[in-house]
């Protein structure tokens, strides 16, 4: 039994903020004005909660809600579902006060909590580090084994135990509440399940990617998803009133942990001097899964968007491939939507919590599966494929996975293109063309990808274009076929570029070329589409030597008649860019020229 017993209220309707992640994006806001169906009885009862905990060193308070099914007591405990907001959010965001609902309906105790830093909890915004917000965590995973009180004395008994001080408890979240549950789950093992959806892996790649091989070089800075979600953090007292004295660090750091603001600053300078880039990339991967994914035990479900310029699929397969080498049991999803629209889409398969599509989504049915096998212990439950991914060109009522392929893994490189001289991209090394082109880039940006924040809001954007002689391009010839390129197609190059060359090695990383690469799809009447407008940065670490561009993951079908674009810019406007004007020149031959390898899948 509790101590108190736990009333029922109702949810009011939250204000919708400007939050990073299925915790404010994924649906629209939820009202709870009745008793709600399901469950055994469809019953359930929700008490608000205060958590006192020390985190960061200081005492601060987290806010939380505690969703009881009727029925459920310590002769008939249950399971218990950890789950939190993303960047921006609180507990009562749509889709985060919906996760409690949907699992308390099926039987579930559910723990929603604000973040560390947002709604009505406190302490400083600390970007999901395991020593802060894994540890705060942990403390309300004591609350669900009975171990410690709430602040108000409320106790319960009723969580299923798998020992005495360890409950039986999965996470499931989104961005900010995603990698959470990495961070929780590397400091305190009696996490069962987690499902990490739309989230990071290095946050050093995030903010400031370098797709090239050497990660040792910095990148190209994501200026406006960076500073978007800056505003966001320091903004605070406009999103809500009243601050907890916690949350407070200073006047030049306002919200967050003097180390977040330190890199924001460092990124914004547009300098990399190696000192504070060591530091910069050290303390954004002592944050990311990157670095603790070895702690992390507890069977991971990841769930990652094909439309997300934020967190791409990059991470997740990365993240995947680490758990999957030190023996995590782990699968993967490729869902359509992520931070750069796509959420809401119920015709994809996607999981939307506040539209209840828990049972009737290709997402949704596999969280209860991976809940039902690793939370209830219902071991004859078939968790699905290792690797599954969405196709937008399949009807969602093509079969029992709807728009979904299924695979046993990521699809390797299997086709090569390579870079003619003339601008064509051929399949056979024969037919490149002897030649050079140039391109140099302005003092301001030439391309657009992008306006970042624009497709999580739901703003229009215009269509993604580059200026002619700021960018090279190769382009194939009409397909005879339908191509499905499945996974991170990766170019090797060699620029040529005297006015970097001279100035690169000054010790600031700042004098080094920046380059953009990306794919384009060409339909017949010559419409250019920038697959789910993504682009790989690249600050070339020697441009006197080849080096190598890992795309952005995607999953598209070239159809026939379509032609395949590659396309080297020298800016984009979502991007930090070049130091000064740096002329490049791309030179092609038989015997020595650009490769571009693609992950079809036949």
């Amino acid at each position: 039994m509790s101590r108190r017993t736990a009333p029922r209220r109702a949810v009011s309707r939250p204000r919708a903020p400007l939050a990073l992640a299925v915790g404010a994006a994924l649906a629209a806001p939820l009202a709870l004005t009745a008793p709600a169906p399901a469950s055994a009885t469809g019953q359930f009862t929700v008490t608000p909660l205060k958590f006192t905990v020390q985190a960061g060193g200081r005492n601060c308070t987290i806010d939380a809600d505690l969703y009881r099914p009727a029925g459920v007591d310590a002769a008939h405990p249950a399971p218990a579902v950890l789950t939190t907001n993303g960047f921006g959010g609180s507990k009562s965001d749509g889709s985060t006060a919906a996760t409690g609902k949907e699992f308390a309906e099926r039987g579930y105790v559910g723990l929603v909590y604000s973040g560390l830093g947002f709604g009505k909890s406190g302490c400083l915004i600390s970007l999901d580090d395991p020593k802060i917000d894994g540890k705060a965590a942990s403390g309300l995973i004591d609350f669900l084994a009975g171990k410690r009180a709430a602040d108000d004395g409320t106790t319960i008994d009723y969580v299923t135990k798998d020992a005495k001080a360890d409950p039986r408890v999965g996470m499931i979240g989104g961005s900010y509440g995603g990698a959470v549950q990495m961070a929780t789950a590397a400091v305190d093992r009696r996490v069962d399940a987690l499902v990490p959806m739309v989230t990071w892996n290095d946050l050093s790649y995030s903010l400031d990617p370098n797709n090239a091989a050497d990660r040792g070089v910095p990148g190209a800075a994501k200026w406006q998803w960076m500073n978007g979600f800056y505003l966001i953090g320091e903004a605070q007292p406009l999103i809500e009133s009243n601050l907890d004295p916690s949350r407070i660090n200073s006047m030049t750091c306002l919200h967050f942990v003097t180390q977040a603001c330190e890199t924001i600053r460092t990124l914004n300078s547009g300098r990399y001097p190696a000192d504070k880039t060591e530091a910069l990339q050290k303390y954004a991967r002592s944050v990311s899964p990157v670095s603790y994914l070895p702690q992390v035990k507890a069977p991971t479900l990841l769930i990652q968007g094909q439309t997300d310029t934020l967190f791409n699929l990059n991470e997740a397969q990365a993240t995947y491939e680490t758990l999957k080498a030190q023996g995590t049991t782990t699968k993967m999803i490729w869902q359509s939507g992520g931070h750069s629209g796509g959420l809401t889409d119920p015709a994809s398969g996607e999981l939307n919590l506040a539209a209840g599509n828990l049972e009737t989504s290709y997402v949704g049915k596999r969280v209860l599966s991976w809940f039902d096998r690793y939370l209830q212990h219902k071991k004859g439950v078939d968790t699905g494929p290792a690797f599954a991914y969405h196709q937008d060109w399949v009807p969602s009522d093509s079969g029992p996975n709807g728009s979904y392929a299924t695979a046993s893994k990521v699809p390797a490189l299997s086709q090569k293109l390579y870079l003619s001289g003339d601008g064509k991209l051929v399949d056979n090394r024969k037919k490149v063309a002897r030649g050079s082109r140039e391109y140099r880039n302005w003092l301001i940006p030439t391309s657009h990808s992008e306006s970042s924040l624009a497709g999580m809001i739901g703003l229009p954007d215009r269509a993604p274009h580059d200026t002619k002689g700021t960018y090279l391009d190769w382009t194939s010839e009409p397909l005879t076929g339908a191509v499905d390129v499945v996974g991170s197609a990766k170019a090797t190059l060699k620029v040529v570029s005297p006015r970097t060359e001279r100035v690169q090695n000054s010790g600031d990383a700042a004098d080094k070329l920046v380059l953009f690469a990306k794919l384009y799809d060409i339909a017949p009447d010559g419409k250019k589409t920038l697959v789910r407008r993504l682009v790989a940065p690249v600050r070339v670490p020697d441009v006197t030597k080849p080096f190598t561009v890992s795309l952005p993951g995607t999953v598209h079908r070239y159809e026939a008649g379509h032609k395949l674009q590659f396309v080297v810019a020298a800016s984009d406007d979502a991007y930090g860019g070049n130091r000064g004007v740096k002329p490049v020149t791309v030179t092609s031959a038989p015997e020595d020229t650009g490769v571009l390898e693609l992950p079809v899948v036949r």
